[in-house]
């Protein structure tokens, strides 16, 4: 049954339980406002925490931020006992911009033991300015429970952040030398490695491990991302025995190796296969290389000659970009780079950046929606099989993420693309003096570094105080480095439509 079939028999009045499977479905569907009016109602009649909390959860979900606050106070004062109430609360907060540290502190007496609630209490105190603190009372946690894995990565992550990156996989160390054999600590030093691209660790780190007595079928995993990124020979048996092949997690692998070492031959009928079995958004990139170094005719099909990208003037519309600077400046508290982003040489901003309140990033965001509404409604028709043009297009604009970066000089972004997007975006707020050339310009198309391709972009952008440039997800993006100043921006990923 449709959730429009079940909505028209449902009523306000229907038991809670009724009313909390109609929400999550809603939810799970992205019809959260086809919902939200009947839950509106229903608090109204019976005053109970848990129809609060479900009006919340799809108020947050709809970056409606302000209103879901609001929600998820009533709930936790009509139900001041629930933990799940007092984490979405806090979470929420925390989202939109509120310092939730009290919020995340009354969550951790309802659920001392729950580590998002942790993770999330650390984020909230660095948010706040008391990221060393954050990193002390995180690493005290992972102390008392090395075991933790999540934490250890959450930790390493907000070291790095904290421009303490040589510090990353000290805790997961220290772990090791109490449990020497306890495969998921080292599986996880492992996938640390691989988000910090130190494929050279790879193979001594796996030594130590199996030299401590330590065994993982996923040290044949790794082996093979050590390979894929080293290796240049043709067929390495890290990624080409039966028993490698047979590991569909080092299909990525493989095509990136074939890419690197340019052996078409077995590339192409790779990504045909894949892409036949599962066209998802880690997979058109390299098809998108390997067509263009093959001159497939599918090369123009995929990225139509970069007429993909579009850039909108919105310098006019925008809030006053001067005020709109100084907003997103005073929210890089962080010192260094996350270990897995793009971003070399700069910062970038913690959180969903267009669900805050603030007055400022809520009238951007609603210029971003209306520009992307208008590059939607001027994409060439639906075609089914193409990853961009396949979706629907009769749903709001929803994103699934948003951030601030801001790079100082020398600094760029290593080509890279962004498979959980459907759109993604690059839009200026301050940028440099002009410099020479291409410095600091936006690059669209151009392949990953490691690939060694000698593929040039498809278009070269220059930055602008109030351009946006939205582009599909899948395809190659970087910068040029630039010399001196500062590039702030504001990037986005618009949501698959659900």
């Amino acid at each position: 049954m449709s959730l429009a079939e079940i909505l028209a028999g449902a009523s306000p009045t229907d038991d809670a339980d009724t009313l909390a499977d109609i929400a999550q479905q809603a939810l799970e569907n992205g019809e959260e406002e086809h919902a939200l009016s009947l839950l509106e109602q229903a608090v109204e009649i019976r005053r109970v925490g848990r129809l609060w909390q479900w009006k919340g959860l799809l108020e947050r979900s709809m970056d409606h931020h302000a209103q879901a606050l609001a929600s998820f106070a009533e709930a936790a004062r009509l139900d001041p006992t629930d933990a799940t109430i007092a984490h979405g609360h806090a979470r929420t907060a925390l989202e939109a911009g509120i310092d939730a540290r009290g919020l995340y502190d009354r969550a951790l007496e309802l659920a001392p033991n729950d580590g998002a609630v942790l993770v999330g209490r650390a984020a909230a105190q660095a948010a706040a300015g008391e990221a060393d603190r954050a990193i002390d009372e995180l690493a005290q946690v992972v102390g008392r429970a090395p075991a933790w894995t999540y934490g250890h990565e959450q930790l390493a992550q907000l070291l790095a952040t904290q421009g303490r990156g040589n510090e990353a996989t000290s805790s997961i160390e220290r772990a090791l030398l109490l449990f020497p054999q306890a495969s998921p600590l080292w599986e996880t030093l492992l996938n640390l490695e691989v988000r910090r691209r130190s494929f050279e660790q790879i193979l001594p780190t796996i030594e130590r491990a199996k030299a401590a007595g330590a065994q993982s079928l996923q040290f044949a995993i790794y082996e093979g991302v050590h390979a894929a990124e080293l290796s240049d020979e043709a067929g390495p048996a890290a990624l080409y025995s039966p028993a490698a092949e047979a590991l569909p997690e080092l299909t990525v692998w493989r095509i990136r190796h074939l890419l690197r070492t340019a052996n078409m031959e077995r590339l192409i009928p790779l990504l045909d296969e894949e892409l036949a079995r599962n066209a998802s958004g880690d997979i058109w990139p390299y098809a998108a290389t390997a067509w263009r170094l093959a001159d497939d005719p599918r090369s123009n099909w995929l990225e139509r000659d970069g007429e993909l990208v579009r850039t909108f003037d919105l310098a006019d519309a925008l809030p006053p970009l001067g005020e709109l600077a100084d907003v997103l400046r005073a929210l890089h508290v962080a010192k260094g780079e996350y270990l897995d982003q793009s971003v070399l040489g700069g910062t970038q901003t913690d959180g969903p950046l267009l669900s805050r309140i603030d007055p400022t990033i809520q009238a951007l965001r609603k210029v971003i929606v209306g520009a992307v509404e208008e590059y939607v409604a001027q994409l060439p028709p639906i075609e089914a099989s193409h990853p961009l043009l396949g979706h629907r297009r009769d749903r709001r604009v929803r994103f699934a993420g948003s951030w601030s970066v801001r790079l100082r000089e020398g600094g760029r972004h290593a080509n890279h693309t962004h498979p959980q997007g459907w759109i993604s975006s690059a839009l200026y707020i301050s940028v440099p003096p002009e410099g020479t050339g291409d410095a600091g310009w936006l690059t669209v198309g151009e392949p990953d570094d490691r690939l060694g391709s000698s593929l040039p972009p498809w278009k070269k952008i220059e930055p602008k105080p109030g351009k946006l440039v939205l582009f599909p997800s899948w395809m190659w993006h970087g910068t040029v480095p630039f010399q001196a100043g500062e590039r702030l921006s504001v990037a986005f990923d618009v949501a698959v439509p659900r």
